[in-house]
């Protein structure tokens, strides 16, 4: 069975994004882009929810054939390796028409079972970034496999947490890693399943 991975950057005080759905002040780049590439390596598959699809549809494609110094090679290859996904959103307001070329468009009535259907196809692992309203919703399905926080050195205040309430599930500490070139460091538990 495939695994569906949720991977976010939250800030020391439990923020996957600041106020008004800020990106800005989180520590993306260095050792988040690097951990980017290695989940991304792993998946055949994203799962969205409508904005984060609109908000990445807007900042990363293009990304790989971009000359500008503003890039680092691994954004580059974040750019090409996110191409290469299907994409699969969910979401009521989305039309055909609204998305790019392989994209699936999934209704969030028919989400769960569609999603469990999925994760029994062949392939890699399905992977959620930001779409934190969509994957607490699955946690608390328990369609959620495992859950990758990497943990930034910053702390917000304020924002949107990345936890909606107290989820219904177990986890189990499978790895911490840091790097001795950055403050962030990375938590990956295991959803251990209620039918388990």
């Amino acid at each position: 069975m495939r695994k569906l991975i949720v991977f976010n950057l939250i800030s020391l005080d439990g923020y996957q994004t600041g106020p008004d759905n800020d990106l800005t002040s989180m520590p993306l780049g260095g050792v988040f882009d690097s951990y980017t590439l290695e989940v991304f390596s792993t998946a055949d598959t994203a799962l969205q929810g409508r904005v984060s699809y609109e908000m990445f549809n807007r900042y990363w494609p293009g990304i790989a054939d971009d000359p500008s110094p503003e890039w680092t090679a691994e954004q580059r290859e974040i750019s090409r390796l996110g191409d290469g996904l299907q994409t699969i959103v969910v979401s009521d307001t989305l039309t055909e028409e609204q998305v790019v070329p392989h994209t699936r468009i999934i209704r969030r009535a028919d989400a769960h079972r569609q999603i469990a259907e999925l994760k029994r196809q062949p392939g890699k692992d399905i992977l959620i970034t930001g779409s934190r309203t969509l994957w607490n919703d699955l946690l608390a399905a328990d369609l959620v496999d495992e859950i990758h926080l990497m943990i930034g050195n910053v702390v917000l205040g304020a924002g949107v947490p990345a936890f909606a309430g107290k989820p219904p599930a177990s986890l189990g500490l499978v790895e911490v890693r840091s790097w001795p070139y950055s403050n962030n460091i990375l938590v990956r538990y295991e959803v251990l399943h209620k039918s388990v």
